[in-house]
């Protein structure tokens, strides 16, 4: 088994400065919708708010005092700023980055497909997965975050977590 360096905080991947464009250009137009909505949430809470952020691939993560694990929104995702696992974190950067690039494929498609059913997964069902011993990772899309996640950023995320 490999050795998992879960203090690593952001991703080494490399990629050309045209992919970089090509991203970039299809985050701001195809991915918009989704875009302004997250670009607005950043910005009331790393200026306003003053909330520490950094860089994570392509994508900005926020740390915010709350409860909840993560929310992506295209570019811009929101995490708990301290939580008593440092797996927990590690593994949560993984697979937000994920739901930044099925936003990249989905479009203004992202909260018909990923983010209402996530919401609905997340916050109607913990008391089922909970009795039925199901993980929150079994729904298609955040599963497909994990893998698509861990594909875009080469980061594995450390397993036996729910």
């Amino acid at each position: 088994m490999e050795k998992i360096d879960i203090t690593q905080t952001a991703p080494t991947v490399k990629r050309s400065k045209l992919f970089d464009i090509f991203f970039y250009f299809v985050q701001w137009t195809w991915c918009l919708p989704v875009n302004i909505v997250g670009g607005i949430a950043y910005l009331i809470c790393t200026k306003l708010l003053k909330r520490p952020h950094s860089k994570f691939g392509y994508a900005n993560i926020v740390y915010l005092p709350w409860k909840q694990g993560g929310l992506s929104m295209g570019l811009f995702i929101f995490m708990r700023d301290k939580h008593e696992n440092e797996k927990w974190t590690y593994n949560t950067r993984i697979h937000e980055y994920g739901h930044t690039w099925q936003c990249l494929l989905l479009g203004p498609l992202y909260y018909i497909v990923i983010a209402i059913p996530s919401a609905i997964w997340c916050n109607c069902f913990a008391k089922y997965r909970e009795k039925n011993n199901v993980s929150y990772y079994k729904l298609y899309c955040e599963s497909w975050a994990n893998s698509w996640g861990e594909k875009f950023s080469e980061m594995k995320r450390v397993q036996n977590e729910k």
